[in-house]
């Protein structure tokens, strides 16, 4: 895994992406955001050495590299997932590359089924935690210590000074945010009603299929995270209804010009 990093990071750097501020993987029907992004450098994932390629519908596949303000940013316009076959460690791998092009700090953002029932389709909802419920983690095995340490500490998965931050914003643009726990479970089915019981019952206020194994390696690793899901289908108890894909693509699409909107004046500021 370092030497296939390494070799990763020397071939971005030689294409130009020189060391961003922010890393921003983009989920399902977000991949738009890269329009508050002014972009210097596209890259589709297929030309990179060790990248895997995704395959979900509304994941284009391609690394962003550019500026927001007067900030470098680098954002995967469409993430890997572990239900897709990918093994764990090439779920994560862009997070690590990330890293080591000088990435401190991430953001990542999903579409998510709402438990909470305080909320509706199309809120946005601040990630304050997570619950792994994933088969595998991402940091089992042999640990390299050049990554980070073998134990890994998990008290605060997501910026408290991040999230006030961009609690501030949302209040300037007049902006209403949930905040909640963030489960995810393998995938790629939709809960059914008794998983979506569960899901509220361990805890969680939304549910979804990715973000916790890149930020379990990006806290490994030293990273500050900072996390959106987008509301996309409620789960909740006597209303849990028929959801499809391009349902959850749909209602992304209308959140995703608020989200990018938050996201910009959160990296600018």
């Amino acid at each position: 895994m370092w030497n296939k990093v390494q070799d990763t990071v020397k071939f971005l750097q030689e294409k130009g992406i020189t060391t961003p501020d922010y890393g921003i993987i983009l989920g399902t029907g977000l991949g738009n955001l890269v329009d508050k992004i002014s972009v210097e450098l596209t890259i589709p994932y297929e030309e990179i050495p060790n990248f895997p390629v995704s395959t979900v519908a509304g994941h284009s596949g391609q690394l962003i590299f550019g500026t927001i303000g007067d900030k470098k940013v680098i954002a995967m316009r469409g993430r890997f997932h572990y239900y897709e076959g990918w093994t764990m460690e090439q779920t994560v791998f862009p997070v690590r590359v990330m890293k080591y092009l000088g990435v401190e700090n991430l953001i990542v953002s999903n579409a998510s089924g709402g438990v909470n029932p305080a909320f509706k389709v199309g809120d946005i909802m601040l990630i304050t935690d997570h619950i792994n419920f994933i088969p595998e983690h991402p940091l089992r095995g042999g640990n390299d210590d050049r990554f980070g340490p073998r134990f890994v500490d998990m008290h605060e998965p997501y910026s408290y000074k991040m999230i006030a931050k961009m609690e501030k914003i949302a209040a300037k643009m007049d902006v209403t945010l949930q905040k909640g726990i963030y489960l995810a479970l393998q995938g790629p089915t939709f809960e059914t009603p008794a998983e979506y019981r569960m899901v509220k019952l361990v805890g969680a206020d939304a549910v979804g299929m990715s973000t916790v194994p890149e930020v379990i390696v990006a806290k490994h690793m030293g990273m500050t995270c900072f996390g959106i899901s987008v509301i996309t289908d409620l789960g909740v108890e006597g209303i849990v209804e028929e959801v499809s894909h391009e349902e959850v693509q749909k209602v992304a699409k209308v959140a995703e010009k608020i989200v990018g909107k938050l996201v910009e004046e959160f990296v600018k500021a």
